[in-house]
């Protein structure tokens, strides 16, 4: 079962193959929202919106939700210690919850040995850039993302967020 974050009626857990659909229909409506005009076309092109139904339901072990009542109001996908994906839908930007799904991918990466947790933010996203700051990550300069595609990878120009964690006083 999932834990309950009282001061914003959210809760978070794993996601379930149920939860694709709207895990899918945020991940969509988010990207278009942060990448349209800020990657290379050929990529929006790709990014069709069967692309992210396929993705969502690919990705639900690595995926956590977090909720509010029964619907699905976010997500987060980390893989090894990259933060993958980070989306809130439209009813719920600006409630706290992405800075909940956030510290709950730092949570991820740190339980798993990693000592920080990066991602990549399109050069032109402004506003996401901006949260990413705000909540304690450094940005670490220009790089080209490799987006997977079918077929290989297209550059993104993104730069790279870290978020470093401070190792725990050794015992004495």
């Amino acid at each position: 079962m999932g834990r309950m974050l009282n001061d914003l009626g959210a809760g978070l857990r794993p996601a379930t193959p149920a939860d694709a659909d709207a895990v899918a229909a945020i991940w969509y409506t988010g990207w278009h929202d942060g990448h349209d005009g800020n990657v290379p076309e050929e990529l929006t092109a790709v990014r069709t919106k069967d692309t992210f139904w396929t993705r969502a339901a690919e990705r639900v072990a690595e995926t956590t939700v977090a909720t509010v009542g029964q619907a699905v109001a976010g997500f987060v996908i980390v893989s090894g210690d990259e933060v993958e994906q980070v989306y809130v839908s439209t009813d719920h930007r600006g409630s706290g919850i992405a800075g909940v799904l956030l510290t709950e991918a730092e949570r991820q990466v740190a339980e798993a040995g990693h000592p920080a947790a990066w991602l990549a933010v399109a050069t032109g996203n402004g506003r996401a850039r901006r949260f990413y700051e705000r909540s304690g990550w450094t940005d670490d300069g220009p790089f080209d993302y490799q987006a997977a595609v079918d077929g290989g990878t297209i550059a993104v120009p993104c730069h790279r967020y870290v978020k470093k964690f401070t190792a725990p006083a050794a015992a004495e």
